[in-house]
């Protein structure tokens, strides 16, 4: 059985460790209520864009033969993989990392093979892991947290579209944490690059007839690319409220559990510091009986 001295040492370590979580818990929650507002805001124009896009698309491709709708063989592949720049967030990282790697065994294990696959971290969790692995890393673009924003996010969406529109990818897929709630983030797989066509069931069911002003050209080759960017940042924004969400969870589990050691600790510090005291008691009435 442990002594008191090193009980009573653990005992202050967990009490120090829980003190550090519950701070870190709240530091989450604080941050998290500005990212979730944040992302509660942007979804609904995020994705009545992401329809305009694709019908867009479809009047590009019927009238200049497609850009960023162009579909092509999937010989070169651009994965954009977003993950948080900190730990202490529970297994909101290794979700992503696993995610991947499942994707390029599923669907691109022949380019992946033949050298063909690169990917782009957002985020410096993403970094360090494929940089150490020797996967074909482009390192430009993985601050994107300190702070989120508009700008930054544009970067990195403006080398995807611009590397795509020149041929040097011929896929790009993001893949990221999208925020539900508090407990719960969403592993997400999406095609960015080429734009997706429009269902043919919704096509049957919704005929979208624009009126153009000034020129279906003209808005055309300016709201395709705004609309990917802001597909683009919606990707950032998600992955960063969820990223607040899992640790803040994960740092509420880890002050309960901390809270339960701690019974456990004194439970065995009371145990250990009656024994030695019965131990005591005993020499004591033994020593006593040897004098009489």
């Amino acid at each position: 059985m442990a002594n008191l001295k090193e009980v009573k040492s653990r005992i202050q370590s967990v009490t120090s460790t829980q003190q550090i979580t519950k701070a870190m818990k709240m530091v989450a929650a604080a941050k998290l209520r500005r990212a979730q507002d944040n992302i509660i805001r942007m979804r609904p124009y995020a994705e009545k864009l992401a329809g305009l896009l694709q019908n867009l698309s479809a009047q590009q491709e019927e009238s200049q033969g497609g850009t960023y709708a162009d579909i092509r063989p999937e010989e070169n592949i651009l994965l954009i993989v977003v993950t948080s720049d900190k730990g202490l967030c529970g297994a909101f990282n290794s979700n992503i990392f696993k995610a991947t790697i499942r994707h390029i065994k599923e669907n691109y294990q022949r380019q992946f093979d033949n050298g063909k696959v690169t990917i782009m971290p957002v985020g410096k969790k993403a970094l360090d892991y494929f940089r150490k692995r020797d996967y074909q890393v482009i390192s430009d673009y993985w601050d994107m947290f300190s702070p989120v924003s508009f700008e930054k996010s544009t970067e990195a969406s403006e080398y995807a579209m611009d590397e795509f529109l020149k041929g040097t990818y011929d896929r790009v897929d993001i893949i990221y944490n999208e925020f539900k709630n508090v407990a719960t983030q969403v592993l997400r797989t999406e095609q960015f690059l080429p734009v997706k066509p429009v269902e043919q069931e919704e096509e049957a069911k919704f005929e979208v007839d624009y009126i153009f002003q000034p020129s279906k050209e003209e808005i055309i080759e300016e709201m395709i690319p705004k609309s990917l960017k802001i597909q683009f940042y919606k990707a950032i924004l998600d992955s960063n409220a969820a990223e607040h969400g899992a640790r803040m969870t994960a740092m509420d589990q880890a002050t309960d559990n901390a809270g339960e050691l701690l019974k456990e600790l004194k439970l065995t510090y009371n145990r250990t510091r009656q024994a030695a005291i019965t131990k005591e008691i005993l020499e004591i009435v033994a020593g006593a009986e040897a004098l009489g």
